[in-house]
């Protein structure tokens, strides 16, 4: 005798979000502080440069090195090292560069003179390098595609953001209070913490290199060496311009270099069995056109902390204390925005969010040329922290868009184009930019000169990508 159902019996219940499970909690933990680390090594000795240059003995001129040295290797290595992780094993470079990042830093707490520090320096960006490329690609191994993955990416971009912001803060404060040694030292007690808990936690990742690689996985040498100086070259051109402008004999020599080597590696990639860049990964729309909106959002925002750190400081007369303060309303928007980004993800998609993100951060950017002359902190601090919130949705969605649909073994790939991408758009932002309000005499003309130009470039990426990803899709 048949029975009779409930309309309910026979479909099944909604599943579950997936959820954190413990383990999993400690290994984004893991990663997200590596990547804090790095981030907060890019600005926590920008307030210091002047003590630490009168302690060691830096010539004015020989200053910017202090950063230089850093970006140098921490953008120019990424590519390579994470198609190295990629072959050989994602969780041993990470592990060898927690380890190397930790003793540059102690070399740099205990400096006892300018090549001494700036050696650290150089081994500090050496290990970030191999940091940056292999996390992002153990947390896109690790998290599947999905709202793990979209959560995942969210906290790390969270956390990337604010480091850079926490950093403007800390270095001032603990300039002030413990002396410029603390900030070095900070980066090694950072290093101190999370090493211990890796490799416990972090699956094991042997690189295969992927179907068309040989059992013995190979490098590609030429790429590695054409991307790698290509990558070296144009980082010293951009920061030595910061500096002293693009007339520098240096600077033309070293940026001509960097284009040529860099056009040099298309035509090696191109030619190669097993390239270190797929060619055809670049022509993907995701990959393009999401880095092309990473790297206009990173650059373009680091911009804007640039010139109204100048605007807040020296047109408005504020203390480097009031404006750290500013900052820090931002970065608690940041924090704000990677709560929520994921969510928007989930429901209109990454490439709706990265549009719209930049859409949004080009908005407010033009929003900032209402600032006047002898006020307007109140509305600088306003706009920036709704920028810096649409700022973090790009971070998170390209970061997505970017890496969605790439198998495994490309995963190292893919997020070191992700990573380096955010490097060189942090590297070029203030050289392309930010030069034009400090060379004229009239500081708060520059200022709304280089918002309106940022403004411009934003607004115009943000079309072109929307344009990009929907006829690509």
């Amino acid at each position: 005798m048949a029975t009779l159902t409930p309309p309910s019996a026979g479909i099944a219940a909604p599943a579950a979000p997936p959820a954190l499970t413990g383990r999993t909690r400690l290994i984004l933990f893991v990663l997200c502080a590596a990547q804090f680390m790095v981030a907060l090594d890019f600005s926590v000795l920008n307030v210091a440069l002047p003590v630490l240059g009168a302690d060691l003995g830096f010539g004015r001129s020989a200053l910017q090195w202090a950063v230089t040295v850093f970006a140098l290797p921490a953008g120019g290595f990424l590519l390579l090292f994470g198609r190295v992780g990629d072959l050989y094993g994602r969780k041993k470079l990470f592990l060898a560069g927690l380890a190397l990042f930790g003793v540059a830093s102690l070399l740099a707490t205990f400096a006892w003179n300018p090549a001494a520090f700036l050696a650290g320096r150089a081994l500090q960006g050496v290990g970030a390098a191999a940091i940056v490329p292999t996390g992002m690609s153990l947390l896109t191994t690790t998290f599947p595609e999905g709202p793990l993955r979209d959560r995942a990416l969210g906290i790390s971009g969270t956390l990337l953001s604010l480091g850079f912001t926490v950093g403007m803060i800390l270095g001032g404060v603990m300039t002030d209070t413990l002396g410029w040694r603390s900030t070095m030292g900070l980066l090694a007690l950072f290093s101190a913490v999370v090493l211990p808990l890796a490799p416990g936690l972090l699956p094991a990742s042997e690189g295969t290199g992927g179907a068309a690689v040989p059992a013995r996985p190979r490098l590609d040498v030429p790429g590695a060496v054409t991307v790698t100086g290509g990558l070296l070259a144009l980082i010293y051109a951009l920061t030595t311009a910061a500096d002293r402008g693009f007339g520098g004999t240096d600077v033309l020599v070293t940026l001509v270099a960097g284009v040529l080597l860099l056009a040099v590696f298309v035509r090696v990639e191109s030619r190669h069995a097993a390239p270190l860049v797929s060619l055809p990964m670049l022509r993907r729309g995701t990959v393009a056109f999401g880095n092309l909106g990473g790297l206009v959002t990173f650059s373009m925002m680091s911009t804007v902390v640039f010139v109204l750190t100048l605007y807040l400081q020296e047109t408005l007369g504020m203390s480097a204390f009031v404006t750290g303060l500013v900052f820090g309303v931002q970065g608690a928007a940041s924090v704000l925005a990677g709560l929520y980004a994921p969510k928007v993800i989930g429901r209109i998609g990454a490439r709706r969010t990265l549009v719209g993100s930049l859409a949004g951060q080009g908005l407010l950017t033009a929003g900032l040329l209402g600032v006047g002359e002898e006020s307007g902190a109140l509305l600088a601090a306003v706009l920036v922290s709704l920028a810096s919130m649409c700022h973090l949705g790009a971070i998170i969605s390209y970061g997505l868009t970017v890496t969605s649909g790439v198998p495994d073994e490309e995963q190292g790939l893919a997020t070191g184009l992700v990573t380096t991408t955010q490097q060189v758009g942090l590297t070029v932002g203030i050289p392309l930019l930010g030069v034009l309000a400090t060379t004229g005499g009239d500081l708060f003309g520059g200022v709304r000169t280089v918002l309106a130009l940022d403004a411009a470039i934003v607004l115009g990426t943000a079309l072109l990508v929307g344009l990009g990803l929907r006829r690509r899709s």
